[in-house]
């Protein structure tokens, strides 16, 4: 099994201010790439909308996921569609088109260039074990990331029984540069459900992309 596993604490997630509020970023790759530049491959964030009506920043070239994680939010994308959002339901879409919000959230962003596809989903980690499979099962010529966040509370997550990574409310796992299947046990010992997303980005082997 080729990959790499990286943890983002919460306290080292960088977070700048944007026209409509505040913006958390998680996780960028490669490790050296800037949202500035827009050289990335992709992104993965959290924003905090404070205005009541807001324009999204103009992205072309890039395609976009956005989850709600709190509020409600209408995204209006002009000449394509218009959505409204409640936690936990999400919209893709181009980043080169112009869209607007209305609604205070905040909410998570899957950002991916050109040549990148991927998927959010959000799981309700119930009190107990739990299995689950991760990695490239049908194209031997792609890598795959799995990142997976926690909303809240605390969960434990081994991979393949060797590394156990705690956790914690913000915290951000990536499991990177998969080109095998590999199985992932999820441990929550609270006695209520922890809430957690999980980003898969899938992309071509290329020497850039080579670790994070």
């Amino acid at each position: 099994m080729n990959d790499t596993i990286t943890v983002c604490r919460k306290q080292d997630q960088p977070t700048t201010r944007w026209a409509g509020g505040l913006s958390t970023q998680l996780a960028i790759f490669p490790k050296n790439a800037d949202y500035g530049r827009r050289d990335f491959l992709w992104r993965l964030s959290t924003a905090k909308v404070e205005a009541e009506e807001s324009l999204f920043t103009h992205l072309p070239g890039f395609w976009r996921h956005l989850m709600v994680l709190e509020g409600e939010l209408l995204i209006e994308h002009e000449g394509h569609h218009q959505i409204a959002l409640q936690p936990f339901q999400q919209d893709s879409f181009n980043g080169g088109w112009t869209t607007r919000s209305k609604g205070k959230v905040r909410d998570f962003n899957l950002m991916l260039a050109e040549r990148c596809s991927g998927a959010l989903a959000a799981r309700q980690i119930k009190t107990g074990v739990h299995h689950e499979t991760v990695g490239n099962r049908e194209h031997p010529k792609l890598h795959v990331d799995e990142a997976f966040y926690c909303l809240d509370g605390t969960i434990a997550i081994t991979l393949d029984g060797k590394h156990e990574v705690t956790l914690q409310e913000g915290d951000l796992l990536i499991i990177g540069s998969m080109s095998t299947i590999c199985k992932i046990t999820i441990v929550n010992r609270a006695e209520t459900a922890v809430p957690m997303i999980r980003a898969t980005i899938i992309y071509e082997k290329r020497p850039i992309c080579s670790s994070l």
